[in-house]
């Protein structure tokens, strides 16, 4: 009875510290550095850019934005799944428009670090980054 306990407590606690060490490993292989964030005049709207460094075969969570987003590519190639379309491979030079609540996911698909300028234009006040389920 006691080993049974004792493998079931075991058990327990690599399922609920698996899902965590997953999402600090993702955390440390995408990095959000932010940049600037203003009012943008335009009432309820605000400008936010973020710089977001990707380690090699980094995958952002999928995720929307509570407005539009622009994402330039600063360094390396990423490539954008955007809900509903074909994926989009990006060098760095080259942006993508991202519009208002659209899911995506991003993934440095480059041999080494990539790193992407996102500007965002989105409802002041709600968080910038939604994940999606």
């Amino acid at each position: 009875m006691k080993t049974t306990r004792i493998m079931a407590a075991a058990v327990l606690a690599f399922g609920i510290g698996m899902p965590l060490s997953l999402a600090h490993a993702q955390q440390q292989a995408v990095q959000r550095t932010d940049v600037l964030q203003n009012d943008l005049g335009v009432a309820g709207r605000e400008f936010s850019q973020v710089r977001v460094d990707f380690e090699p075969g980094a995958v952002s969570i999928k995720h929307s934005h509570p407005g539009v987003e622009v994402a330039y590519v600063l360094e390396g190639t990423m490539e954008y799944q955007l809900e509903g379309r074909p994926p989009v491979t990006l060098k760095a030079g080259e942006a993508l428009f991202i519009p208002d609540g659209v899911a995506h996911v991003a993934k440095n698909v480059s041999s080494g670090k990539t790193s992407e300028l996102a500007t965002y234009i989105v409802r002041k006040g709600e968080p910038v980054v939604v994940p999606e389920k």
